[in-house]
């Protein structure tokens, strides 16, 4: 059984006491460490990351497995419970608050403090994100993303839309903007009828203007409206990180949701029905969709597609006069109830490092956490013909927002989720989220 009560003295002690705290090569034998990470994509540059690891840590194996998204947090969190989780795995936002008052990560401070690792070499924020309530850090930086729109080119040249015009749209919640004028465009029913042209017929639309890309989890709108709210002026907490005031019944998000749903009600965007467990990319590359909002770690998933030429355009510029982009960002957490805690800090301290990341940077999959990797990861793109200036002037001009972290994340979503599939499918009107949100609060009193 692993010992994770143990654990917690071990990764509060000296040098010496955490390394023998783990099993390690003690006994002149081998570490194996099994990490974990759900995007296969990814798998091949950690791989050599772990190659490279594992020649300068000869007494460390380091066993790296893949799990598709659903799974891999079905098999995590029964792992955590079950003392059986892997030593190290890639980390989400969205569920660390909830490991943490488990007890179930193993805090990184000590180690930090031990090794004297720098925090300032990441992107401005990400770091902090993975410091708890309770003042201690469970995760090192390893990416970030942010939010783009993936055109079809040869839609978008049929519609007279060129590059340019789609990357200078503007958009409010009242009528559109130029933003809505390109979505109704790029409509077309399955007469060869525009949305924004006489006759058009919204109940057998062929091709969708935008696609809604709800995630399978509750992710705060991240992909699909967030970017609009934010730049309508809207922030969803009072603080970030660990905001305990939520802003579902500001006028400013409420109105960004109507405007959202209107796209449904005049056929520029499917269905909740219609487009739920389908996936937006599929959808993209059967023409069903000209555009769709989605993460920069889906750039080579769009741009891969066979017979369709995708273009990649920056999210609209809203009422505040900036564009503006969720900023998520990753990282690599240990179990709390790993028999190897040195061996695995030695692990997410390379993972973190500016050698790893500079090789997840020429991969060029996602943007690793590091300033100078990401820009690898950019003059990689560009090698290959690819502007990604969408999502990296979001960083450069300081149009982000962070990702909100909070505690009960499981309860907000089981609370939000419903509220906005209600309110999406017009069963509830937008304003039914100003109770929702007397809900939410009510969490934190």
């Amino acid at each position: 059984m692993r010992r994770a009560r143990a654990l917690a003295a071990c990764a509060t002690a000296g040098a010496l006491t955490l390394t023998a705290c783990g099993t390690g090569a003690a006994d002149g034998g081998s570490t194996t460490l099994t990490y974990w990470l759900w995007d296969a994509s990814q798998q091949p540059g950690y791989q050599e990351c772990a190659d490279d690891f594992e020649a300068a840590n000869p007494d460390i194996d380091i066993r790296v497995e893949q799990r598709g998204w659903d799974f891999y947090w079905t098999g995590l969190t029964l792992g955590l419970v079950s003392e059986s989780a892997p030593d190290v795995f890639t980390d989400h936002l969205n569920y660390y608050p909830e490991y943490v008052t488990r007890d179930l990560l193993l805090p990184l401070d000590a180690f930090v403090e031990r090794d004297d690792l720098p925090m300032d070499i990441y992107e401005e924020g990400l770091a902090d994100l993975w410091v708890g309530q309770d003042g201690n850090r469970y995760g090192l930086p390893k990416d970030w993303d942010a939010i783009g729109v993936f055109f079809n080119r040869a839609m978008a040249d049929e519609a007279g839309l060129t590059q340019d015009e789609l990357s200078s749209l503007e958009w409010n919640p009242r009528d559109g903007g130029t933003y809505e004028d390109a979505i109704a465009r790029l409509t077309v029913d399955a007469n060869g009828v525009r949305g924004d042209e006489p006759g058009f017929d919204k109940g057998n639309v062929r091709t969708y203007g935008l696609w809604m890309s709800l995630s399978p989890t509750w992710n705060h709108g991240q992909g699909q409206w967030s970017m609009y709210a934010a730049a309508n002026g809207w922030q969803p907490t009072d603080q970030n990180p660990w905001g305990t005031e939520f802003a579902f019944d500001d006028p400013r998000f409420q109105e960004t949701i109507a405007w959202y749903k209107g796209l449904i009600d005049k056929g520029y965007m499917p269905s909740l029905a219609a487009q739920e467990g389908v996936a937006s990319a599929d959808q993209f590359a059967a023409g069903n969709a000209a555009m769709v909002t989605d993460g920069s770690w889906m750039t080579g998933t769009y741009l891969g597609l066979e017979n369709v030429e995708a273009g990649i355009a920056p999210t609209p510029i809203g009422p505040t006069g900036e564009r503006a982009s969720m900023f998520n960002g990753l990282a690599d957490s240990i179990f709390a109830g790993t028999d190897h805690p040195e061996e695995a800090w030695q692990w997410v301290k390379y993972l973190a490092s500016p050698a790893c990341q500079r090789v997840i940077g020429e991969h060029h999959v996602v943007f690793p956490a590091i300033t100078e990797a990401w820009e690898i990861a950019q003059e990689r793109y560009a090698d290959e013909g690819v502007d990604v200036t969408a999502f990296t002037d979001h960083v450069e001009n300081g149009t982000t927002f962070l990702f909100p972290i909070a505690e009960n994340p499981g309860a907000i979503g089981s609370l939000l989720v419903p509220a906005f599939e209600a309110v999406i499918s017009g069963q509830q009107p937008v304003e039914s989220f100003t109770d929702v949100n007397e809900e939410i609060n009510a969490l934190f009193e």
